[in-house]
């Protein structure tokens, strides 16, 4: 069980104690911190205080932080390809196949026991399983996804993506010549009235979801896209195109090839037999240090062996 100890600067002089106490603590954020405090775990001069007390420079603080939840996922050899790293966050380059963290009877296998086996800390925000985890990716989705190292990383990270100001590049092979150089789909999302375990387009009971596309090449009845998703519904980039009647290559669930496709399609998808889906880029105003950070995924083999054999350039 670890403790903390520090007197009130006169920066924070009467700011709310949940505030101070999140403000002095590394890692801390004020949820956790208004948790301690209401459970009597932190002390001002020896006495238990509200977390809206408001406290004077000077008083010393001390507390408690509880242990750590006991671990229920097995750590497992650690194998991430890791485009950024520093004390805060990580954006890892995910593999199409691996899932990011356990669900469905799932325990092994994920994103998140390779975290664990890496031996890095995590942050404790959300689902007990899911440390660190911010976002998702589908299965099969290749490319950047963002790790929370600390508490105070995932809140800032997770206000990003709610309040939309996190930029996120994907590349897409979808069937079909798309017509339009550019454009921008305005469909709402929501679950599908019979497939439970699928996503459609809901005009009525769907939550508001953006994207816009822009057409970088075609090639033997296929369209290679740059899409950025300016919300975040489960499978949107998915469900977006097949409602243009462009579903992407290797989606088994929202639109399989077209009847006779070409030849040249036929044998160029031979060599990414997946969804040709793959997050390449993320841009995000750093948590803590606030300066703008922007990575990058390169196309994995298989998506740049697909584009040679179509002569696509990306």
């Amino acid at each position: 069980m670890g403790s903390f100890r520090f007197r009130i600067p006169d920066p924070l002089s009467g700011e709310r104690l949940d505030r101070i106490v999140a403000a002095r603590v590394e890692g801390l954020s004020r949820t956790a911190a208004r948790k301690l405090i209401a459970e009597g775990r932190v002390r001002v001069q020896g006495h238990a205080m509200e977390p809206d007390s408001r406290p004077k420079a000077g008083l010393e603080v001390e507390g408690t932080l509880p242990d750590p939840p006991p671990q229920t996922l097995a750590p497992e050899s650690f194998n991430l390809d890791i485009l950024y790293e520093d004390d805060y966050l990580m954006v890892i380059d995910k593999p199409s196949g691996l899932s990011v963290h356990p669900g469905a009877g799932r325990r092994e296998g994920t994103l998140v026991n390779q975290l664990l086996g890496s031996g890095r800390t995590l942050s404790a925000v959300g689902a007990p399983e899911r440390p660190g985890i911010v976002h998702r990716l589908d299965l099969e989705t290749s490319g950047c996804l963002l790790v929370a190292r600390t508490d105070q990383a995932h809140h800032g990270l997770a206000s990003q993506f709610q309040d939309r100001s996190i930029d996120k590049e994907y590349r897409a092979l979808v069937w079909g010549n798309v017509a339009r150089s550019k454009g921008r789909i305005e469909a709402p999302i929501g679950r599908h009235p019979v497939h439970r375990t699928r996503m459609a387009v809901r005009q009525r009971t769907g939550r508001a979801a953006v994207t816009q596309y822009t057409v970088v090449a075609k090639a033997a009845g296929l369209s290679w896209l740059a899409l950025r998703p300016l919300t975040g519904r489960t499978h949107q980039i998915r469900v977006h195109m097949a409602s243009l009647g462009h579903p992407v290559a290797g989606d088994p669930v929202y639109g399989r090839c077209p009847k006779n496709p070409p030849d040249a399609a036929v044998r160029a998808l031979e060599h990414c037999p997946r969804l040709v889906l793959h997050a390449s880029r993320l841009a995000f105003d750093h948590p803590v240090h606030h300066r703008r950070v922007e990575v990058e995924s390169p196309l994995p083999i298989d998506i740049a062996n697909l584009l040679v054999h179509l002569g696509i350039t990306n």
